[in-house]
């Protein structure tokens, strides 16, 4: 299944490091990526393939959750389903 992953928070060193690490880890895979600084903000959206990743979709977006909490980053992951609904109405 594919999912939107973003990432926001101040710009510091390693966040694409870690965030990358802890989907390797999950077995997610990241098929797209973009990111950008705006002015002192990174920002980050990925579209990820969570098919081969043994974890329930909602643990798996807690887990990211959690990851964000520690590195004082927003991290939310989302079903590519909302997204495509959303362009349906």
């Amino acid at each position: 299944m594919k999912a939107i992953l973003s990432v926001i928070g101040k710009d510091k060193l390693g966040i694409i490091a870690s965030v990358s690490k802890e989907l390797s880890d999950l077995k997610i895979n990241i098929e797209d990526i973009s990111q950008t600084i705006m002015q002192d903000y990174f920002t980050m959206i990925m579209l990820v393939d969570t098919g081969k990743c043994t974890l329930p979709f909602d643990d798996v977006s807690k887990r990211l959750s959690e990851l964000g909490k520690k590195s004082n980053l927003d991290i939310r992951l989302r079903h590519e389903d909302i997204f495509n609904a959303m362009h349906k109405l």
